[in-house]
C-alpha cells in the first residue's frame, strides 16, 4: 500500500487526529506532535536557525482542510494554520511519535 494513499476515515478531536488508512492501521495523533512537525516555511526556517517554535502539549487542533486529494491544511489553538500535512507525512509523525 503506498504511503501516500488518503485515509479512508478521519476524525478531527481538538487533543489529536485519528486517521483509518486504506491498509487498516488506525493512527492517532496528537496535535503537539502535529503542530512540533509543521513543514511551512516559517517553521523550516526557525528549525534550521535552531529556533524551533516552542509547542505546549495544550495546543490543541481548531479545524482542518483538505488541500486536493493528498493533504490536510491544520488550523491549531495557537493561530497556526500554515502548515501542509500530506498523507506521507502524517504516517512518518505517527511511526516517530505514537510508537
Amino acid at each position: 500500500m503506498s504511503s501516500d494513499a488518503p485515509p479512508t476515515h478521519i476524525t478531527l478531536g481538538s487533543g489529536a487526529l485519528t486517521l483509518q488508512w486504506p491498509d487498516g492501521q488506525t493512527d492517532r495523533l496528537p496535535a503537539a506532535a502535529l503542530r512540533r512537525h509543521c513543514r511551512c516555511a516559517d517553521c523550516r526556517s526557525a528549525t534550521l536557525r535552531s529556533h524551533a517554535p516552542a509547542v505546549t502539549d495544550e495546543v490543541r487542533l481548531a479545524n482542518a482542510t483538505p488541500v486536493g486529494h493528498y493533504a490536510l491544511q491544520l488550523h491549531f489553538s495557537d493561530n497556526h494554520e500554515r502548515g501542509i500535512y500530506p498523507w506521507a507525512h502524517l504516517r512518518e509523525i505517527a511511526q516517530t511519535e505514537c510508537y
